[in-house]
């Protein structure tokens, strides 16, 4: 979808370990190790925090998970902008500081914007179903809306059905 030749792809669970899990985790990963596709590099098990270190391309979690470390990772992006204002803003030289680190820290905030990334695929059906955020504005609807045309280009559903059913 995103133009990734051989994407890297993990299952995210409490441990690394085999032993680990709940039932359904375990039989997941069983299942993908026992149908392995040439198209992408299964990586096992991933924890919570193997999430944001740029080894992977795909998280694969069930919707609850997913929900939680979404709205986790939406939260900290908004504590670490806000603290790096605050530390801009507490000093004199901060602020100085700042006008030098103003295009950059905008950029960064740009790209860390929760916004960009409103719209989780739902897989395994026939048709494309893109979710929105809750909370979401025009500017989400917008992001979410993108997802489901790339999707469309890409027939999303049908190269699933060819590669796992």
């Amino acid at each position: 979808m995103d133009g990734i030749e051989r994407p890297r792809v993990a299952l995210l669970n409490v441990g690394s370990e085999a032993t680990k899990g709940s039932a359904t985790v375990r039989e997941a990963d069983a299942l993908i190790r026992r149908h392995a596709d040439p198209g992408f590099d299964y990586c096992g098990y991933a924890e919570g925090s193997d999430v944001f270190q740029g080894q992977l391309d795909v998280v694969v979690c069930d919707g609850f998970v997913g929900n939680v470390m979404l709205k986790a990772s939406e939260g900290l992006t908004r504590m670490l902008v806000e603290r790096v204002q605050m530390a801009f803003e507490s000093r004199l030289t901060g602020r100085l500081a700042s006008l030098l680190a103003k295009p950059v820290l905008k950029r960064l905030k740009q790209e860390l914007d929760p916004v960009r990334y409103n719209g989780a695929s739902l897989l395994g059906l026939k048709h494309i179903v893109v979710k929105s955020h809750g909370g979401a504005q025009a500017d989400g609807f917008y992001y979410a809306i993108l997802r489901a045309l790339h999707e469309v280009e890409q027939a999303l559903p049908a190269q699933l059905a060819k590669r796992f059913c």
